[in-house]
Formats: structure tokens, sequence, C-alpha cells
């Protein structure tokens, strides 16, 4: 990847790969944006499951959130359990539903 590329990596996805005490990423710039393009991609793609599951299962926004999640962070997973935690936070942005709220220590 270019240096040139003009990939937008929101602060929130970039505190994702911030260690503790530091002010750079643990990845190289273009390994984040890629990062950051599955799971923009993966909140994106799931805004249809989860809106299916909401009026198909007369769930709650948060019951439909926690699947999403389990399903991100279950076997096999694309995402590490920090990027699915961001993946649900940006459906639920995606969705106008308050956020899953997790335990960050937890993840």
């Amino acid at each position: 990847m270019s240096d040139d590329n003009q990939t937008f990596v929101p602060p929130s996805f970039i505190e994702l790969y911030l260690p503790p005490g530091r002010v750079k990423p643990s990845l190289p710039a273009a390994e984040l944006a890629q990062r950051y393009e599955l799971c923009e991609d993966l909140a994106q793609m799931l805004t249809d499951t989860a809106g299916n599951l909401f009026h198909s299962l007369h769930i709650t926004e948060a019951d439909v959130l926690q699947r999403c999640l389990a399903g991100l962070t279950g076997e096999g997973a694309v995402v590490s359990p920090a990027e699915a935690g961001w993946v649900v936070t940006r459906l639920a942005e995606l969705m106008n539903w308050p956020a899953l709220q997790t335990n960050r220590a937890g993840e």
C-alpha cells in the first residue's frame, strides 16, 4: 500500500492499537488502515442482519448487538476481540441504537 492512501482511520479505531502510555499505534499505518477497512466493512454488512434479527426475533437492540459480538468473537474469528467490540459499537451507531455496554477490561 502506498503512502498516499487517503483512508481516514478514526481515533476510536486507532486507540485499539495504542499501547498504554504511547502515542504511536503498534501497527504500521498501511496495516492499520487495512484492519480499519475490514472492520468498517463488517459493521456496514451487519446492518441488514441486525435489522432482520431485531424484527424477526423480537429481541432487544442490546440482544442483537450481543449476538453479533458473539459471532465476531467465535471460532474462526477474523477480527480481534477489541476489533469485534469496535465493530459492534460502529454497528450500533449505524443502526441509531444505544451502544452495547461492555467491560473494556474484560475484552
